[in-house]
């Protein structure tokens, strides 16, 4: 895509200063594109595009004062936001009655909203139309013209009063709008090289309002809730990149999920608003957004909730690595759905009189099961009653679960349970590396921090590895942090080949790793029994006894004799003293309980080259 420079400056004497606020307004904005032969003048009341997470859909808006902020030595711009259909959230489109014009946007009105945004993001104006709500569209009318009829408040769509409101008079102070944080100057100069008072310099596409076709409305996210917060975190400009590349950092909105979180939504909805119970069985690999997409789909339903659009639910999660015991489910079940303690067996016997009486206003539960196959037991009786109580008729009661094995109920439950399951079942596909690219890219809000080259390696070498997100955003961190050092001692650049490179030694090249390569023939094979084994169960722990079956095998596989019990075992012991096995004691040595204490990625990865 042909990217182009943009030159900004505030034209003329400024019409009003604000001492107080260190503030000049000025009247016109001149945009310089390319080599400064196409100019283009924008003046206070005229619509404009911003720049947005798409480059086919810009934001619109209309432009209500200039200034420029003597104390952060920055243009900006105070204007009041238009949205596109796709930027309503989904469940709230269908107020509108009618199909959109593809060329419709909508006034905005939200009191909430904060509407001070950066010059720099200013891509040129556009023409909107106001037509009467009775009116048609009319057909001869440019595709860079768009539409407006309606008042959307985040509630209902209403009529829009002609004319469309004209701005306040710049001379006027008004109310100061809540301005965003202040970023870093350090970050800041990587990130607006050349920045100079009164004229500055970005990179961006020159957007225009294209039509807005079917096709085109598929590519964006089937649910935009969050909008507004993902709007005015791209009109700024970041004061720690690798703060935003953290697997813990909450994003607005997860990109590359957005089939898959609209049909847990349904889901979800459709049990809530009937009033009936159901289970939904969420497969997949690490790292592919299982967890945190249904964490999305929760939030959107509780703003639902708030806005009376869905009848109130409660909503109680728990997971299995949390826990000591599995049949402490139970409990946690118990103690957060009425804040009453009980041993595991009476919390059961409680939780199976709830879900099997009949209540006049029983609320529907909403339980998400994180980490699921590791509250399997030899009866399996704790995954039983998770899959079997929602299908009680005055249960009311959702059940998500989620595991890393698509197919663990039929794995590890006995046939009566897989065959009265009659599950929902939803699988997680590994991320590719274009989607990882677009993860990275939409962490940094479209923000450039990394050429294009290393983000590309470091993209591809995660999608051909796992495919795990939370990997390629731990080696983006490490590598931001890598430029971050660089450039105290006067680097000028963005994250580079060289950064990601070095990170991706350090990531791959971790003690552990290092010890699995320097392990012992014996020890190597023990660590790979013990990864088929998991993946045989679909769990991430085994015992010795069933490990050591997978070890004998391979002996044999490999050509060499089999090992004994006492020789298997001794190797066990060795990988736990190092740490690479975390090893629970047992009456029975057989009985052990096995982990990994490192991934398996890095397991292979390590092996790999052996």
């Amino acid at each position: 895509m042909l990217r182009v420079r943009r030159f900004y400056s505030l034209n003329g004497n400024p019409i009003h200063e604000d001492r107080r606020l260190g503030r000049r307004y000025y009247q016109y904005l001149t945009i310089v594109v390319g080599e400064r032969e196409n100019n283009a003048v924008v003046s206070l009341g005229q619509h404009i595009l911003i720049e947005g997470t798409d480059d086919d859909s810009p934001f619109v808006a209309q432009l209500l004062k200039l200034f420029w902020d003597v104390n952060s030595n920055q243009m900006k711009a105070v204007v009041h936001w238009f949205v596109r259909m796709h930027e309503i959230a989904q469940n709230k489109r269908k107020l509108l009655g009618r199909d959109p014009h593809p060329q419709e946007v909508f006034y905005y009105q939200d009191g909430s909203c904060d509407c001070e945004v950066n010059v720099e993001t200013i891509l040129g104006a556009v023409q909107v139309c106001h037509i009467p709500a009775a009116d048609p569209f009319p057909d001869n009318e440019s595709e860079d013209t768009l539409f407006v009829k309606l008042i959307w408040d985040t509630k209902t769509f209403r009529k829009m009063p002609p004319p469309v409101p004209k701005s306040p008079s710049p001379s006027v102070p008004v109310t100061r709008a809540r301005a965003l944080p202040t970023p870093d100057p350090t970050v800041m100069k990587r990130a607006m090289a050349g920045l100079h008072p009164h004229s500055c310099m970005s990179t961006g596409k020159i957007g225009t309002a294209e039509a807005e076709s079917a096709h085109s409305a598929s590519k964006l996210s089937a649910h935009a809730v969050y909008f507004l917060v993902c709007r005015l975190a791209v009109c700024a400009h970041p004061y720690k990149i690798f703060n935003r590349l953290h697997v813990s950092s909450v994003p607005e909105s997860l990109p590359c999920r957005e089939q898959e979180f609209q049909d847990i939504y349904n889901f979800v909805e459709s049990k809530v608003m009937d009033g009936t119970g159901g289970c939904m069985y969420i497969s997949g690999v690490p790292g592919t957004g299982k967890t945190a997409t249904v964490h999305e789909v929760i939030r959107s339903l509780q703003q639902a909730v708030e806005q009376e659009e869905l009848p109130p639910f409660h909503f109680i999660e728990i997971n299995g690595m949390k826990m000591t015991d599995p049949h402490q489910a139970y409990v946690q079940i118990l103690q957060k759905l009425t804040n009453q303690k009980a041993t595991a067996d009476h919390a059961a016997a409680l939780l199976e009189k709830r879900f099997s009486t009949p209540a006049p206003k029983k609320e529907t539960t909403v339980l998400l099961v994180d980490e699921l196959d590791l509250l399997w037991t030899r009866k399996q009786n704790v995954m039983y009653n998770l899959f079997d109580w929602p299908a009680r008729k005055h249960a009311r009661l959702v059940v998500l679960t989620i595991a890393n094995t698509m197919d663990l109920p039929e794995r590890i439950m006995i046939n009566r349970v897989a065959s009265r399951l009659g599950l929902t079942r939803m699988s997680f596909q590994p991320y590719t590396f274009k989607q990882l690219q677009q993860i990275i890219t939409s962490r940094l809000n479209r923000v450039k921090a990394f050429e294009e080259d290393a983000l590309q390696l470091v993209s591809r070498k995660v999608a051909a590895l796992s495919g795990d997100a939370r990997r390629c955003l731990d080696i983006c961190r490490r590598a931001t942090e890598i430029c971050e050092q660089h450039g105290q001692q006067g680097s000028t650049g963005l994250v580079g080949m060289s950064h990601v490179m070095e990170a991706l030694d350090e990531m791959f090249s971790s003690s552990y790793i290092t010890a699995i390569r320097c392990a012992s023939l014996q020890e190597q094979l023990f660590l790979r029994a013990v990864i088929a084994e998991f993946r045989r169960l679909g769990l991430e722990e085994a015992t010795f006894q069933q490990v050591l079956v997978q070890h004998q095998a391979l002996c044999r596989v490999e050509g060499l004799q089999p090992v004994s019990v006492s020789e298997s075992l001794a190797v066990c012991q060795r990988l736990g003293a190092c740490r690479l096995l975390l090893l629970e004691p047992s009456r029975l040595d057989l009985l052990l309980r096995v982990r990994l204490n490192v991934s398996q990625d890095d397991v292979l990865y390590a092996l790999k080259a052996e």
